[in-house]
């Protein structure tokens, strides 16, 4: 009798714990449904409306298109040399136990040998207002070939840009090679924009091209003093190639090598401008290659490509979310962003799809704030004060980590040094340009004008504003026949012409502070 009395109770907590198990797995169903139906709608409702903005999304909107192989300049020998030995022709990486340990890039032509540091003060800087001292580097080599032959020197000195040439003319074979790799009429690298993960992407060749473009650098400012503008003027052209090459590249960091590029040809360009070595029509051929520079639609294009990758890398790791947890602690990149996140890392794998695409939505209206207000590449202006309120918009952003911004705290970086950097390179080549279009005034004039409004439109077709400010660019003659000119810099604040420096240092701009000069050595 108990027993028969037992089993009905049994059976009901039975059914009892499967209804209750039915809905819990119903709940969670819903919830996973729910989340990632409302994260779908949000993302794709989003995505449309940028995209009739025109914005760029897809990945592939943003790669490079392809070229002709036998157009390509990135498929040249000698450029080839500058990552064959990690990836293939077609982007693909070359497995570590087929690289060749003898391998030689021809592209990689260093100054020096091992670790040594460059000459102090060997290479002037337009910036200070200084022109090289091959001296230091003549003294440089000669001491070196008692240790080694790996620059040639004379048995007896010569003057020092004789010598310094005479040092690099170990690469002239390899630069002759490069310069007729640059008459090719494209270049798009081999780089594997087929990978699902663009953090993954390698571009070796940045450093070669960078390598080569100081070597050039070095080179062009030998020349010049050795009384040789025109070996100079070729060198100064291959720089400019070499800058171009990379310039439909999406990444931040392509952009970033090429201004430090652009300096390197800025310093030959200055040097021969403050000892009027140029003819008028390297001058204008100089201005012609200098005007095609757009480092303010560059930083559009790169900030759409970190969009878009950002949108690749999001979507990866939502197909791979077994892998989440080890994919957010290399993206941290010792940030700690990670630390501060709102749910458990080690359920990750766990989590809805919509969260991602929430994440989707973030990442890029926090990129959007970056596009839209900064930059204008349009008119040509760059607003320091726009750039610091697009910065606290995003800190504020970031103040609370959760589900719906975990992976935009960590690819959304701030772009902050990144716009200064953009905004002072091409303010470098504006006020290059200028320096160019007053010395094709003294050339036919004999004189530096009075103001800049004599230089349009038979020296220079449209007098370059200053873009911190969209006002005319401070210009003075100045009592010993030379002039100053310069832009108000960062500050946004007319500091004299006067550059300022980091603490501490008396050659080393401090680009937040003080104006953006364009002078020569006193005579």
């Amino acid at each position: 009798m108990n027993k028969q009395s037992e089993n009905p109770p049994k059976k009901s907590r039975w059914l009892r714990l499967l209804f209750v198990f039915t809905c819990l797995v119903t709940a969670i169903f819903l919830f996973y449904a729910e989340e990632d139906l409302r994260g779908y709608l949000a993302w794709h409702s989003y995505q449309r409306q940028l995209e009739s903005k025109g914005a760029k999304l897809e990945w592939q909107a943003v790669v490079p298109a392809p070229v002709p192989d036998d157009q390509n300049f990135a498929l040249a020998p000698i450029v080839v040399t500058s990552y064959g030995n990690l990836l293939t022709t077609d982007g693909k990486l070359i497995p570590f136990n087929r690289r060749d340990a003898n391998y030689v890039n021809r592209m990689s032509m260093p100054l020096t040998v091992d670790a040594d540091e460059p000459p102090k003060n060997g290479i002037g800087n337009w910036q200070t207002a200084t022109i090289s001292d091959l001296s230091a580097w003549q003294d440089y080599y000669r001491k070196l070939s008692a240790i080694t032959n790996e620059f040639p020197v004379p048995p007896l000195p010569q003057s020092p840009a004789a010598d310094v040439l005479l040092a690099l003319g170990k690469y002239d074979s390899a630069i002759a090679e490069l310069r007729q790799a640059a008459q090719l009429p494209d270049s798009r690298f081999p780089t594997d924009y087929d990978n699902e993960d663009p953090a993954e992407i390698l571009l070796p060749y940045l450093a070669s091209l960078k390598r080569s473009s100081q070597t050039l650098q070095l080179r062009a400012i030998a020349e010049l003093q050795n009384n040789q503008p025109d070996k100079a003027f070729d060198d100064i052209k291959l720089m400019l190639r070499l800058t171009d090459s990379v310039r439909t590249e999406p990444f931040i960091i392509s952009h970033l090598v090429r201004f430090v590029m652009v300096q390197f040809a800025l310093q030959p360009i200055y040097e021969g401008l403050a000892a009027h070595q140029w003819s008028d029509a390297q001058l204008a051929e100089m201005d012609s290659e200098l005007g095609q520079l757009d480092f303010l639609a560059d930083f559009k294009h790169s900030i759409n490509g970190e969009r878009a990758a950002n949108v690749r890398i999001i979507a990866w790791a939502a197909r791979n979310q077994g892998k989440l947890q080890s994919f957010l602690g290399n993206l941290d990149n010792g940030k700690q962003n990670t630390q501060s996140l709102e749910f458990d890392l080690a359920v990750l794998h766990l989590i809805p799809r919509g969260w991602f695409y929430q994440n989707d939505i973030n990442t890029a209206k926090l990129d959007e704030l970056w596009l839209t207000g900064p930059v204008n590449d349009d008119q040509q202006i760059v607003s320091p004060s726009l750039t610091e309120q697009a910065a606290n918009s995003i800190r504020r952003s970031f103040r609370h980590t959760g589900p719906s911004n975990f992976l935009a705290a960590l690819l959304v970086p701030e772009f902050s040094g990144y716009i200064r950097r953009v905004a002072y390179a091409q303010n470098a080549v504006n006020l290059a340009r200028v320096a160019i279009a007053l010395d094709r005034y003294r050339l036919a004039n004999g004189s530096y004008p009075a103001s800049l409004d004599s230089l349009s439109p038979l020296f220079l077709k449209e007098v370059p504003h200053d873009i911190i400010n969209d006002q005319p660019l401070q210009y003075h003659a100045t009592q010993d026949g030379l002039f100053i000119l310069y832009s108000v810099g960062w500050n946004q604040k007319d500091d004299g012409g006067t550059v300022a420096f980091n603490k501490g240092s008396k050659n080393v701009i401090d680009a937040a502070r003080g104006d953006w000069v364009w002078r020569y050595p006193q005579k």
